[in-house]
């Protein structure tokens, strides 16, 4: 992924040298600053042609930020930097694409200084500083890209004084940027050219290109779940050579793609160091001793139902226990409880149900919930004793009437999370979106057998909010699986941008937004968000009992899982 910020002094100007870059590096993501045009005359369609999404906030005097993206839609998270509602400068804008933040910013210039324009500058530091912590506090991978409008040290000026008095210069100006970085981001530029005198910016006056009398303002800031797929970096300076150039060059950075998702069982039976540690960890005359690598290793919480089900409908309905009992849920079933176990090697294991016979609060707060869904037989009577399968491998059920299986999962994730530990919650039901966080990630199955997992930045990148916004998007979007109709004419894209003005349902209440709907808006809200006191049963570390699990698929007469069971038994 190739990921570059340009400050192109005013797009329609410079949209000839724009396109010619554009092709001749072919960027997959392009920061922009300066665009220096109304929202109206920002060029799309021309960018479009050229292969390229774009969203931005323009300006027409000197500011406005854009983001394009090569072949997919950026999904637009935030359109204006936090903590200060009143500033309508067009400086910050930021998406998420392919799994990746990217924040798009032109710093204020500060000039001159002291004055009023250079405290503007501080203030907006500040802002950046408090907004890049609490993105560093998601462990997301970021970008935070743009002119920073700052030569952060003496070796990004060329040797001169003729700028001593300049803003971008300041110590204050360059302590700011020190403290941002000092978070843990990574200077992608400087990281990879250390003590070199590297520029981005070379003023028209006084033939400095021509001298090279440049200066670094262009920065690419990466967050430590980034740095490491750092490959290269340059800038490209023969852009800035071009007749009619912007003063500043694109500079760009290149990342290696995510890691691949762990999923084959062969792949975790290549790795001794995982063996030994699962084994290390697991013997009971070691245990009092491992505890910070057993708080290391996450909770697995697992939505029975959702797997059950998905494993009925994949599986051949011959598939039998007893030779005449349905089984094929069990058996698939199985196959996903034991490639959870030997993938994530976890702490302990929740397996989370639905009582299907007694209705909770939801559905007597709203009559239509979930109306309409009908069950084989064949699977209810698996349902029944799947939790058996679950406790003979050593785990732990979590069913009680009036709670849904999404509301353990809550409520596991919520007690894992307090204790200081990690969590994996592996479900097929979009709404486990709204517990992704720093600490919790959610495993979602997609095509093929493979799993996504979905972080805070995931969440980003599909629905365009955050994951404690969830609950209030489902709202307004509706959600036709459990009949909940959202408000008419609103949809997906409607509520992520509703939500991203507001923040809230309620915030966007009091604005005077919805209030005609606000009352059923409230009770779906209710029903999407998820119970995190629902009742659970202890969850201390667990030592997997594969020869009791084998013992009971034998008794099953599901051979083939017996034999995967006794394997696992001997092995241990």
């Amino acid at each position: 992924m190739k990921v570059a910020t340009f400050n192109i002094n005013n797009i329609n100007a410079r949209l000839p040298n724009l396109l010619h870059w554009l092709k001749a590096a072919r960027p997959d993501v392009v920061c922009l600053q300066e665009l220096k045009c109304a929202d109206a005359a920002f060029p799309a369609k021309a960018l479009a042609r050229a292969g390229y999404h774009a969203v931005w906030q323009a300006e027409r005097t000197w500011n406005g930020v854009a983001i394009l993206a090569r072949g997919v839609e950026p999904l637009v998270t935030r359109t204006a930097l936090p903590g200060d509602p009143q500033d309508a400068q067009a400086r910050y804008i930021e998406a998420a694409i392919r799994g990746v933040l990217i924040g798009c910013l032109y710093l204020p210039n500060g000039n001159p200084q002291p004055g009023p324009k250079f405290d503007y500058k501080l203030d907006w530091f500040k802002r950046l500083q408090a907004h890049a912590r609490a993105l560093l506090r998601d462990d997301v991978p970021v970008v935070l890209a743009g002119d920073y409008n700052v030569a952060p040290t003496e070796i990004d000026i060329y040797p001169t004084t003729s700028w001593d008095d300049d803003a971008l210069v300041q110590p204050a100006s360059r302590a700011a940027y020190a403290k941002l970085v000092a978070q843990g981001w990574t200077d992608a530029l400087r990281a990879r050219n250390p003590g070199q005198r590297v520029y981005t910016f070379w003023h028209y006056l006084r033939n400095r290109w021509q001298r090279d009398a440049g200066l670094r303002l262009d920065h690419l800031l990466l967050s430590p779940a980034l740095a490491p797929r750092l490959k290269h970096v340059q800038v490209d300076r023969e852009v800035r050579g071009r007749p009619k150039a912007s003063d500043h060059a694109p500079v760009w950075v290149e990342l290696a793609d995510a890691p691949t998702q762990r999923g084959s069982r062969g792949a975790a039976q290549k790795s001794p160091s995982r063996l030994t540690r699962a084994r290390s960890v697991s013997a009971p005359a070691r245990r009092p001793r491992s505890t910070p690598k057993a708080q290391r290793r996450p909770l697995l919480v697992i939505d029975g139902d959702s797997f059950a089900h998905r494993a009925y409908h994949a599986l051949p309905k011959t598939i039998l226990r007893d030779e005449k009992q349905p089984a094929g849920a069990i058996l698939g079933f199985a196959n996903f409880l034991l490639r959870f176990y030997e993938t994530e090697q976890p702490r302990a294991v929740l397996v989370a149900w639905d009582t299907l016979d007694v209705p909770t609060y939801r559905h007597e707060s709203f009559p239509a919930y979930q109306s309409g869904r009908q069950f084989d037989d064949a699977i209810i009577e698996q349902l029944d004793v799947l939790p058996e399968l679950v406790a003979a491998c050593g785990f732990v059920n979590a069913k009680a009437d009036g709670y849904e299986a999404d509301d353990f999962l809550a409520a596991a994730v919520t007690r894992e999370e307090k204790r200081g530990g990690t969590a994996l919650v592996a479900s097929g039901d979009r709404d486990t979106f709204q517990l992704a966080s720093s600490k919790t990630t959610i495993l979602y199955p997609v095509r093929a057998g493979e799993l996504a997992r979905i972080t805070p930045a995931e969440v980003a990148a599909r629905y365009g909010v955050t994951p404690q916004q969830v609950p209030d998007f489902i709202a307004l979007r509706g959600d036709p699986s459990d009949r909940l109709p959202g408000v008419p004419g609103v949809g997906p894209r409607g509520a992520a941008d509703l939500l991203r003005r507001y923040g809230t349902l309620e915030k966007a209440f009091r604005a005077g937004r919805l209030t005609g709907h606000a009352e059923a808006l409230r009770l779906y809200r209710a029903i999407a968000t998820m119970d995190r006191t629902a009742p659970l049963p202890p969850l201390p570390d667990q030592v997997p009992t594969w020869d009791t699990a084998a013992a009971l698929a034998q008794a099953w007469q599901l051979k083939q899982l017996a034999a995967r069971l006794e394997r696992l038994a001997a092995a241990r």
